[in-house]
C-alpha cells in the first residue's frame, strides 16, 4: 500500500557575487536539494537560481518564483552586514508579511556555536500562497537551523525551524508538506493533521 503525497514545487536560491560569476563552486544549492531530498517525503519539483547580491535582481527572483508556484522558497546568502549583503532587504520589499519568529529561531540556534550568530539578518516573508525564508550561507549551518540541534541519542534540543514550515504552508493555502521524522519532524496541532491517503 503507497501513500499519496501532495506534489510541491520548492525555489532555491543561493545568493553569491563570486559563485555565480564562477570564482568558486557554489555549495548553497547543493546544500539546499541535500537536504529538502532526506527532510521530505512529498515528491519535490525544484526552481534552482545561483544570482549575484544585487537587490532588484534578488527581488525580481523571488517574485519570479512566486508566479512560478512555488509553495516554500528558500534562499542561502547575503544575510550578514557586509556592504553587499542585501538579501534581507530584498525579501522584505516583495513582502505581504513579515514572519519575524523564523529568524529568531535561527539566531538561537547559531548562537550554540558562534557569537557572531547576532550579526545574521536572516528573515521570512509570505508573498501570497508562498513561504520564503532566507537562511545562512554555509552548508553546515543551513543543516542546523533547518534541522536543529539534537544530543548524542537524538533527542531534540533545540528544534529546526522547519519544523513549523509544514504548517506555516498549510495555513496560506499550499500543499500538505510530510516530513521524514528522523530528520525533522513537522509540528501540527492535532486537528491540523491529515490521514494518510493511500
Amino acid at each position: 500500500m503507497s501513500i499519496a503525497y501532495d506534489s510541491v514545487k520548492i525555489g532555491i536560491v543561493s545568493i553569491s557575487d563570486r559563485a555565480s560569476s564562477g570564482v568558486y563552486e557554489d555549495k548553497g544549492l547543493p546544500a539546499l536539494q541535500d537536504w529538502l531530498g532526506r527532510a521530505l517525503h512529498n515528491p519535490v519539483a525544484y526552481e534552482a537560481r545561483l544570482i549575484a547580491d544585487e537587490q532588484a535582481l534578488i527581488s525580481q527572483t523571488l517574485i519570479e518564483l512566486v508566479n512560478a508556484g512555488c509553495s516554500l522558497v528558500l534562499t542561502t546568502g547575503g544575510t550578514g552586514p557586509a556592504l553587499r549583503d542585501v538579501t534581507p532587504e530584498a525579501t522584505l520589499a516583495v513582502a505581504d508579511k513579515e514572519m519575524p519568529g523564523f529568524g529568531e529561531q535561527m539566531r538561537q540556534i547559531s548562537l550554540r556555536f558562534v557569537p557572531t550568530a547576532i550579526l545574521s539578518r536572516q528573515i521570512a516573508v509570505i508573498r501570497g500562497q508562498c513561504l520564503i525564508i532566507n537562511l545562512p550561507g554555509q552548508p553546515k549551518a543551513i543543516a542546523e537551523t533547518l534541522e536543529g540541534l539534537k544530543d548524542a541519542d537524538g533527542t531534540q534540543l533545540v528544534p529546526g525551524i522547519f519544523a513549523a514550515v509544514p504548517y506555516c504552508v498549510d495555513l496560506i493555502g499550499g500543499p500538505y508538506l510530510e516530513t521524514q521524522d528522523a530528520v525533522c519532524k513537522a509540528f501540527r496541532p492535532k486537528n491540523a493533521v491529515r490521514a494518510p491517503r493511500n
